[in-house]
C-alpha cells in the first residue's frame, strides 16, 4: 500500500509532471521526423549501392554508383554550373545589403518599396521560372526593351539557348526572386542596433558609409554569415529556375535538374540516390569551410576574429622577448 501511495505521489509530482508534458508533446512530432525524414534518408543511403529501379530487381553494385557520379560528364558539368549560382547569391547579399542600410531609416516611401522589393520571395517558384521563361524568350519583354533603347533584334543573343549566356540569364532569376527575403532579414537585424551609437556617430562627425562599415556591418555579421551559408547552399541544390525555364537544356541542367531526370526519366534510382548523397556531403564540406573562414575573419556573435586573437598574441610574444633583452 505504502508502495502504491509513493508511486502515486511520485507520479504527481511537479518535476514528473513537467518531463510527461515534454515528452507527450514530443512523441508526435519526432515519430513524424522519424518516419518521413530519418528513415528515408537511411534508405536513400542504402539505395545508392544497388543498380536499381523503382520497381524490378535490384543489384549490388558497391561504390560503382558514387565512381560514376565524378566521371559522367551530365553530372559533373552540373556540379560546376553551381558556380554561376554561388556568383548570385553573392550578388544579391550586396544589394539586398545595400538596400536595407538605406531602407532601416527614415526613407520616403521605404514602407512602398520594401513590399514591392519582397513580394517576388512571396511568388511560387513555378511562377517566376515560367515568367522569366516568356521574359527571355526572343523577340519577348527583354528584346522589346532593348530595342526600345536602340538595340538591334539580330544582334541581341538567344538568352536561353546560347551556351555563352543562357546560364547567366537563369542564375540572374534567382537575383530577383531572393534578394527580398535577404533585404528583410538584414533590415531586422540593422533596427535592433543600439540607437545610442548612431548618435555617437554623428557627434565624431561620421559619415553614412562609416556608420555602415564601423557600426552596421559589425553589429549584423552574425546575420550575414547565416544569409551566406543559405545562399551557398541553396546555390548547390537549384532546381526550379532551370527545370521550369529551359527544362535543363542547352547546357543549363543543374545537378537537381540532373538527378531528377536519372530518377525519374531514365530510371536509375540508384545513381540518383547517390547523387544525393554527394550533395549533401558537399553541402556540409562547403558549410564548414565557410564557417571556419568566417571565424577567422569576422569571428561569431560577439567573438573576436582568430585573425585579431592571433595578431595580438604575436605582439605580445615580440613585446615580451623584447622585455626580456
Amino acid at each position: 500500500m505504502n508502495e502504491k501511495k509513493s508511486f502515486k505521489a511520485w507520479i504527481q509530482s511537479g518535476k514528473v509532471n513537467r518531463k510527461l508534458c515534454i515528452f507527450t508533446f514530443m512523441l508526435v512530432p519526432v515519430a513524424l521526423l522519424v518516419v518521413f525524414t530519418y528513415i528515408p534518408f537511411f534508405k536513400m543511403i542504402g539505395f545508392s549501392f544497388y543498380d536499381m529501379k523503382y520497381i524490378g530487381d535490384r543489384d549490388f553494385v558497391g561504390l560503382q554508383n558514387y565512381i560514376e557520379v565524378f566521371t559522367r560528364k551530365d553530372c559533373f558539368q552540373a556540379l560546376k554550373l553551381s558556380l554561376y549560382y554561388i556568383v548570385a547569391s553573392f550578388i544579391q547579399l550586396a544589394l539586398a545589403l545595400y538596400f536595407a542600410s538605406v531602407l532601416s531609416f527614415k526613407v520616403k516611401g521605404g514602407g512602398v518599396f520594401k513590399g514591392l522589393m519582397f513580394f517576388p520571395y512571396l511568388v511560387c517558384g513555378i511562377a517566376v521560372g515560367f515568367i522569366f521563361k516568356f521574359f527571355y524568350t526572343r523577340g519577348f519583354v527583354l528584346d522589346t526593351v532593348l530595342q526600345w533603347c536602340g538595340f538591334n533584334l539580330e544582334s541581341l543573343p538567344y538568352w536561353l539557348k546560347d551556351t555563352s549566356i543562357n546560364n547567366i540569364s537563369v542564375a540572374a532569376t534567382s537575383i530577383w526572386r531572393y534578394m527580398g527575403q535577404g533585404m528583410v532579414m538584414f533590415i531586422g537585424a540593422i533596427m535592433s542596433v543600439d540607437s545610442s551609437l548612431y548618435e555617437a556617430g554623428d557627434i565624431d562627425g561620421a559619415n553614412s558609409f562609416q556608420k555602415f562599415l564601423y557600426i552596421i556591418l559589425p553589429n549584423i555579421k552574425t546575420i550575414i554569415v547565416l544569409n551566406m551559408i543559405l545562399s551557398i547552399t541553396g546555390s548547390l541544390s537549384v532546381f526550379e529556375p532551370p527545370y521550369v525555364i529551359t527544362g535543363g537544356d542547352f547546357g543549363t541542367g543543374t545537378y537537381f535538374v540532373i538527378m531528377n531526370k536519372l530518377a525519374h526519366e531514365s530510371q536509375k534510382v540508384g545513381l540518383a540516390s547517390a547523387m544525393a548523397v554527394v550533395l549533401l556531403i558537399l553541402i556540409m564540406i562547403a558549410t564548414l569551410i565557410q564557417k571556419g573562414i568566417e571565424k577567422y575573419y569576422f569571428g561569431v556573435g560577439d567573438a573576436e576574429p582568430l585573425r585579431e586573437v592571433r595578431k595580438r598574441k604575436k605582439r605580445m610574444e615580440l613585446q615580451a622577448k623584447g622585455g626580456t633583452k
